[in-house]
């Protein structure tokens, strides 16, 4: 199996295994090295494999099952390739108060995926976000890496428009 780019991710291969063995190497030295390793491999790679958790395992010194249980638990880790764009709404308090619970209901509709998905042609990926700090401009919507405030059901549209 060969390594390739499809829709905008780098999937599995003989070649991706090796460049987490090298991201491991290079940062299996920090104190605490599990954490800045898997948000290097996912930022590089644009996302953890499941194939990556053993190699991960291996450079460290860790369980499978220990590298494993750190990828699973924190929602910040995909585990399969995302959308070209992410767009996160944020779901905490201040911003329900405000519409986020029904827009986000309306990007569900409109996108017609849920949660941590991706659209079906792999443009869009959605995300529920617990709080952005943009609480007095709720609800609050990033859309790849701007942040948008007072987002309302026909600009979320516009927003989601243009990331396709």
């Amino acid at each position: 199996m060969v390594s390739e780019v499809v829709a905008g991710a780098f999937v599995p291969g003989p070649g991706r295994a090796v460049r987490v063995r090298e991201i491991a190497a290079e940062l299996r030295g920090l104190r605490g090295a599990l954490m800045p390793v898997l948000h290097a491999v996912q930022e590089e790679l644009g996302y953890v494999a499941q194939d990556d958790v053993a190699v991960i395992a291996d450079v460290l010194n860790l369980s499978v099952a220990e590298v494993h249980g750190v990828v699973t638990f924190y929602k910040d880790f995909r585990r399969t390739a995302g959308g070209r764009t992410t767009v996160g709404i944020c779901q905490a308090e201040a911003c329900r108060s405000v519409g986020a619970v029904e827009l986000a209901e309306h990007a569900k509709r409109v996108t017609g995926c849920g949660f941590g998905e991706t659209t079906y042609d792999g443009r869009i990926t959605l995300d529920e976000i617990f709080c952005f700090g943009n609480c007095a401009l709720g609800p609050a919507v990033q859309v790849g890496e701007k942040l948008h405030g007072r987002v309302t059901p026909a600009r979320l549209d516009a927003l989601l428009g243009e990331a396709r």
